[in-house]
């Protein structure tokens, strides 16, 4: 995956022992997604290692659950999904566009951010400080909350 990330699936439900390259098959021919992530197949799963399968569930229902785990393996993110929902690709990788804009400057991203959009300098930034991070300037609306465009 792009954005020095690496994708993973897991199976974790209970589908017999390799029923899942047929499932990836399926989902390859439909053109949806780009199959270029590991799969695992595991004894004990991630999914019950990170509380995601409830004990009293119906094991014959797979998990639907994304997490974002950063480099120092802590979970930053958490996308749960009812069992016939598919998962929003375009989202995760923006929440993971998000957490990398974030970790690097000192900004917040609002509601329906997309990349290139304006961000909100984080409060904890003083007028001056912002000055020498951000020499383009800003907008504020109010003490708290000052709007810059980041330059690429």
């Amino acid at each position: 995956m792009a954005r020095g990330t690496h994708g993973a699936g897991e199976d974790h439900d209970c589908a017999p022992h390799g029923t899942h390259k047929h499932d990836l098959a399926a989902l390859e021919m439909t053109k949806w997604f780009d199959n270029n992530y590991h799969y695992m197949v595991p004894e004990f799963s991630r999914g019950n290692l990170y509380g995601m399968i409830h004990p009293d569930s119906d094991p014959s229902v797979t998990a639907r659950a994304v997490y974002v785990v950063d480099p120092q393996k802590k979970i930053r993110l958490i996308l749960t999904y009812p069992p016939g929902a598919g998962r929003n690709f375009q989202e995760i990788l923006r929440s993971i566009d998000s957490l990398q804009l974030t970790d690097r400057e000192k900004v917040s991203t609002p509601v329906n951010w997309q990349p290139g959009q304006p961000v909100i300098i984080s409060p904890s930034v003083s007028n001056e400080q912002a000055k020498t991070r951000f020499p383009q300037g800003w907008k504020e609306l109010k003490p708290y909350l000052r709007i810059v465009q980041l330059h690429d």
